[in-house]
């Protein structure tokens, strides 16, 4: 049990610090995959990549979702459609009332944060409902990247975005019990720790970028 906790932590924490990494060689959520268009002159299938790219590209929105796993839901499976459904309600609701560009730096500063909640969720500190309008604040993030796209464009994106985030909502939650079983209790909030750390890293990346 061991060595299995002790390999499940080592592979928790180098995907961590690879993100970490990539957090600090540049903005998470600020540009399309590929250095492709912005908003309105994306076209259908720019749309579909970029929605497709942004949360497995951005390593905050990335981690984010990774660490589903690690919180230990009753039910996993469960909870992915109503995580689906407050991240694409952020989505819409950023192109009914876009951020406006003087708060992206506090945006980015909050949803960094989000990786500490996620830590004091797995340590049974806060309740695991915090995490609904959590990932809506990352699908409100994401959302920014498309608005003032045309109709089609906008719907493969936000198509894009359930595909990439269903994806890794499912496989997390399907592996949630293995990894939990594999870190034991102390291991858990071990990576717990580590999460809250992560986070706080994150958000000092974000205030000093």
């Amino acid at each position: 049990m061991f060595k299995r906790s002790t390999r499940a932590l080592f592979g928790l924490g180098v995907v961590a610090v690879t993100g970490l990494l990539l957090t600090f060689a540049g903005p998470a959520v600020a540009h399309h995959p590929f250095a492709m268009a912005e908003g309105g002159d994306m076209n259908a299938l720019q749309g579909l990549i970029s929605g497709i790219g942004h949360p497995l590209l951005g390593p905050d929105h990335l981690l984010f979702l990774l660490a589903i796993g690690l919180i230990g839901l009753r039910r996993p499976v469960a909870w992915v459609l109503p995580l689906l459904a407050f991240a694409l309600g952020g989505a819409v609701l950023t192109q009914i009332f876009p951020l406006p560009s003087s708060l992206a730096p506090a945006a980015e500063v909050l949803v960094s944060l989000t990786l500490a909640v996620e830590g004091l969720i797995a340590l049974n500190i806060i309740p695991a409902g915090i995490l609904l309008p959590v990932i809506g604040l990352h699908g409100y993030l994401l959302g920014g990247a498309i608005v003032g796209a045309e109709s089609t464009p906008l719907f493969t994106y936000f198509l894009g975005l359930l595909i990439a985030q269903g994806a890794l909502l499912l496989a997390v939650s399907l592996a949630s019990k293995r990894l939990l079983d594999a870190l034991g209790a102390e291991g858990k909030r071990v990576a717990a720790g580590i999460w809250i750390g992560i986070g706080g890293a994150f958000a000092w990346a974000a205030l000093v970028a």
